[in-house]
């Protein structure tokens, strides 16, 4: 016969068990992939690339060396920046077509004088209190 208390004991370490294999699958893994992506990224970086640092500034390359690299914020202004200090390299999107209006027909009189015309209800609320 079966102790209670053992295969109580049993299903607990394989919910265990699962529970640890579920925890690698959603969290490791994925962290791992995105760590991968970013030091690849990093490598790639050339000279002429524009980039976000992690502390928000955007920067062209001008530079790149084993560790920093120098990027132009402004004409004639460069900074060092530890190459790990890179957050994402900007890639250029293409501008989207710009669709021009379609021209509207004009309304009869003016428009001043047609506001004029419409009426305006107030809401119903309750009474305001009378001033002291």
């Amino acid at each position: 016969m079966i102790d209670p208390f053992v295969a109580a004991a049993n299903g607990g370490l394989l919910f265990l068990i699962i529970l640890l294999a579920a925890f690698v699958f959603l969290f490791v893994l994925p962290n791992r992939r995105r760590q991968r992506a970013q030091k690849e990224q990093l490598s790639t970086i050339e000279v002429g690339d524009e980039v976000l640092t992690v502390g928000g500034v955007i920067g062209r390359v001008t530079e790149t060396e084993d560790s920093e690299v120098k990027l132009e914020v402004s004409d004639g202004v460069v900074v060092r920046v530890a190459r790990r200090g890179i957050a994402t390299v900007l890639h250029p999107e293409e501008p989207e077509a710009v669709e021009e209006p379609e021209e509207l027909d004009e309304p009869e009189g003016e428009p001043a004088q047609e506001l004029d015309k419409l009426e305006v209800e107030e809401p119903a609320g309750p009474e305001p209190p009378a001033a002291r």
